[in-house]
């Protein structure tokens, strides 16, 4: 995929913000004094008298958050992953999800493929804890055109969103025009021997992994479910019943995320052999990102041989 357009997330986040802040003023954005990272300092350059940086202080960032939401104004509360989920989740959960306020959090750098900042910044359980708190609509977007969109749909939302943000480009796999709905997942490929349900920057190692298997005489069905929370259940079901096998790939731990959702609603619903793909419940480390992103069986090769072995 090297000829393929490759866009962070954060960046995509960044620029959906300014053009979200030219069309409605009823919104401001808050940073923690990472609006560099985050990519918020184009919000800041654009609407400056809408944006607020608190400093290096995350839990009174969720806090200030909510103070503005309960006058009526929507909220983008901006942060690394680790920050948001991790420092200050007794915030997140009292102070904006258990009033039901409509706060958006911006959160960025998530998983190992933050890369050299290590292990105390790559947030691999941000997905399980937010999954927690009731009506939370957890969202983690796969390229640059479902992260612009999926802004929009945050600031149309009833309530709480967390949106998951990577550091690394990820590839460009959606045309302008897409279209993107909260809870609704997207089957990127067809196929009838498995089916691969990926999340974030997981989705295009998923494709990649379901071309290269093609060769092989594996046909996956590779469905981008962005919207973790809620999944979309009738798809997940529709597509199980077809194949009959179930792959998730997630740059996150296995346990709590996109891999245990899944596994919920089909053994509810439609009981499935189902394989998890992701953090097997250790820590990451430093490193660069694409070789971390292997050493753990995340990029394509990984995914592509983690799906034929259970298929085989």
């Amino acid at each position: 995929m090297a000829d393929v357009q490759k866009i962070a997330t954060r960046q995509s986040y960044g620029a959906a913000l300014v053009e979200l802040g030219a069309a409605h003023d009823d919104f401001v954005v808050l940073d923690a004094d990472l609006a560099a990272a985050t990519q918020t300092g184009k919000f800041k350059a654009a609407h400056p008298d809408r944006f607020i940086d608190v400093g290096i202080a995350e839990q009174n960032l969720m806090g200030v958050a909510a103070g503005i939401a309960t006058t009526g104004r929507k909220v983008f509360a901006s942060t690394f992953a680790m920050f948001a989920a991790g420092r200050a989740f007794e915030q997140v959960r009292n102070s904006i999800g258990y009033p039901h306020l409509h706060v958006v959090i911006g959160a960025t750098h998530a998983g190992i493929s933050v890369g050299e900042d290590g292990a105390t910044h790559q947030c691999n359980e941000d997905i399980a804890l937010m999954r927690t708190i009731p009506d939370m609509t957890v969202i983690v977007p796969a390229d640059d055109v479902e992260a612009r969109a999926a802004v929009v749909a945050a600031y149309e939302a009833d309530g709480p969103v967390y949106l998951r943000l990577g550091r690394l480009a990820a590839p460009v796999i959606h045309s302008e025009g897409y279209q993107f709905q909260v809870g609704k997942g997207t089957v990127e490929r067809e196929g009838t021997d498995v089916t691969v349900v990926a999340c974030g920057l997981e989705v295009g190692f998923a494709l990649e992994a379901a071309e290269a298997l093609a060769g092989k005489g594996v046909s996956c069905e590779v469905i981008n479910m962005a919207t973790v929370k809620p999944l979309d259940e009738e798809l997940l079901v529709a597509s199980a019943t077809k194949t009959g096998r179930v792959v998730t790939v997630e740059e996150h731990s296995v346990i709590g995320g996109l891999g245990d959702a899944v596994c919920g609603t089909l053994s509810a619903l439609r009981p499935t052999p189902v394989k998890k793909v992701g953090m097997y419940d250790v820590f990451g480390e430093s490193g660069p990102a694409l070789d971390l992103l292997h050493k753990y069986g995340l990029d394509g090769e990984g995914v592509a041989k983690a799906i034929e072995a259970f298929v085989r």
